[in-house]
């Protein structure tokens, strides 16, 4: 019985780091997806481009996960980095107010 018990967790671990090496290939391939797609400039579609930006989120929020950090964790940090980068005057905070449009949004969606 301990045998076995061993080697079902043996099997998890080695299935979790395959999990992981997959997700982190994922990452890669979607950054890279999104570098060809801005290099296209306007001729770029929009649904193709979404769909990368939504692949690089859901990957991001499984890997976290896959590495034991939950779902609510990641958000805290955003929302921490977010506060930070307003705190600092990020770029995109000042020139555009990205980050207080984010913080917003993501506070009216929680």
């Amino acid at each position: 019985m301990r045998g076995g018990s061993a080697l079902q967790k043996e099997t998890d671990i080695t299935r979790n780091i395959r999990i992981i090496e997959f997700l982190k290939s994922e990452l890669l391939t979607s950054v890279a997806s999104l570098h060809q797609i801005l290099l296209k400039g306007s001729k770029a579609s929009r649904d193709a481009l979404l769909d990368i930006l939504a692949n690089l989120v859901m990957v991001t929020y499984i890997l976290g996960k896959r590495l034991g950090l939950s779902y609510g964790v990641i958000d805290s940090k955003i929302m921490d980095k977010i506060k930070i980068g307003m705190l600092e005057e990020h770029e995109t905070e000042k020139w555009y107010g990205d980050l207080s449009d984010l913080s917003d949004y993501l506070q009216k969606h929680r």
